[in-house]
């Protein structure tokens, strides 16, 4: 089923595609069209790493290696689908995450009976390029898991998204090491409104143990066929790579089977539909930091549910204006953005020890930086986390101004309104900086303006 509010919306839809089409490299800051837009920005995407809490924790468990191996993985591919869709049904397609501004926070939580707390920290550590760290753990069941990752995005017919970065998953009782990937993503079904991901390529799960999980995945090819987010995978030990240890195969956002290898048994049938998500617990709007995510785009989220654009543009415009104005500010004083929770640092010797068993499995950008938690930073920072500084620059905190705009919209433009005021015309693609077919890496300033321009140009 196509999304509604894109097909409402398909003329703009198709000409925003036209427009960045012409771009050749990265379009991970690019400004996209509001009515593309989640009610999220990409800061809140590791929480679905540990949705499903009771697979975060079962590896630390568990008694033997291998088991533990096995259960590495399974959480790791029980995490797929609500970390590709971001919550959202299958039905209901993927949307592009706003862009985590630098220094933008999610902190949260869950809670059982059984096996405690597991909480997240989460940290946007990086703009250009575009870096989000997080650190994941349940002192209880002795189990942590940190990571990053880097996001390159281009388009030709797919959105094509490529993760630079890792994570490193600890179990303190057993004092073992996994190195966990970020696979590749294609976003397909764009041309026909109706979006899905698709994961590509082979990665490894590799253990301090000795045991590595290889997971391949195949998904649905235009003209080769195949099963729609498909995967197989096995477990094996590096002394004898050769012999598996466990199979499994099937979807990732659907059902898939664990076999012992060894006797052909069925050890597991998951299925992924019946597994249902815990939401995170975070703080109320009203007692977050003002860098919290969900309080800094707050004016975002309620223009989206109620389907303003116009809106949803200008609340937007508030965060990315304050955010220019503050990095212009620390260049002429000659500083630098300091991060809270994590570090930048040039080695990783657990990576770099995991990472000799399956060199072509991880792309990390050195330039963009290692990034590792500050534990005793999570433990000892207090709010206000910036003091007096919030991500708008102003001295207080400017989300009633962005509620204020939005209560000033006597309804949602209709289709026709929508379509005087975000229409590009050919003059205009013609004329402008990104129509050009020979432009290669416009600034993503000129783009984020072009398109503010297309969703004010009409004021009512």
């Amino acid at each position: 089923m196509a999304d509604p509010i894109i097909v409402s919306n398909r003329s703009m839809f198709w000409e925003f595609l036209a427009s960045i089409a012409t771009i050749q490299g990265d379009l991970s800051n690019i400004t996209a069209p509001p009515f593309v837009l989640a009610e999220h920005s990409t800061v809140e995407l590791p929480q679905y790493w540990a949705d499903h809490p009771s697979l975060f924790v079962a590896p630390a468990l568990a008694q033997t290696p291998a088991r533990r191996a096995l259960l590495v993985l399974k959480w790791f591919l029980g995490s797929l689908k609500n970390q590709q869709y971001a919550g959202r049904k299958e039905q209901e397609g993927v949307k592009k995450p706003l862009n985590a501004f630098l220094g933008e926070l999610f902190l949260g939580g869950w809670t059982d009976g059984e096996i405690g707390d597991t909480r997240l920290v989460a940290e946007q550590v990086s703009h250009h390029p575009p870096i989000t760290a997080c650190y994941l753990w349940n002192e209880q069941c002795g189990i942590r898991a940190e990571g990053f990752t880097q996001q390159e995005i281009t388009f030709s017919g797919t959105v094509n998204i490529k993760q630079k970065g890792y994570a490193i998953l600890h179990i303190d009782r057993h004092d073992e090491d996994y190195l966990i990937p970020v696979p590749n993503v294609k976003v397909k079904g764009i041309l026909s409104g109706t979006p899905y991901p698709e994961l590509t390529g082979k990665y490894e799960i590799v253990s301090s143990t000795g045991f590595v999980s290889e997971v391949i995945f195949e998904g649905r090819g235009l003209i080769m066929g195949g099963t729609k987010n498909g995967f197989r995978a096995r477990v094996f030990n590096t002394q004898n790579p050769a012999e598996d240890v466990y199979t499994a195969k099937g979807s990732w956002n659907g059902g898939f089977t664990i076999e012992d290898a060894t006797t052909g048994e069925t050890v597991e049938r998951c299925d992924v539909e019946r597994e249902p998500s815990i939401p995170i617990t975070v703080e109320d709007i009203a007692e977050q930091d003002p860098w919290e995510s969900r309080k800094a785009w707050r004016g975002v989220s309620e223009a989206l549910r109620q389907g303003n654009m116009r809106a949803t543009s200008n609340a937007k415009s508030l965060v990315e204006q304050g955010q220019r104005q503050m990095r212009r500010d620390e260049k002429q004083r000659g500083a630098e953005w300091k991060t809270l929770f994590f570090r930048r640092q040039e080695e990783d010797a657990p990576f770099e020890r995991l990472s000799k068993v399956a060199p072509d499995g991880f792309s990390v950008h050195r330039a963009g930086g290692i990034w590792k938690v500050d534990r005793e930073a999570i433990e000892k920072t207090n709010k206000p986390y910036h003091g007096d500084l919030v991500p708008t620059g102003a001295a207080e905190p400017r989300s009633a101004h962005a509620q204020a705009s939005i209560g000033e919209m006597n309804g949602i433009p209709t289709a026709k309104e929508d379509a005087q005021s975000l229409s590009i015309g050919r003059e205009d693609a013609q004329s402008s900086s990104i129509g050009r077919g020979d432009l290669e890496k416009p600034e993503n300033i000129q783009v984020e303006e072009f398109l503010r321009h297309k969703y004010n140009s009409n004021p009512r």
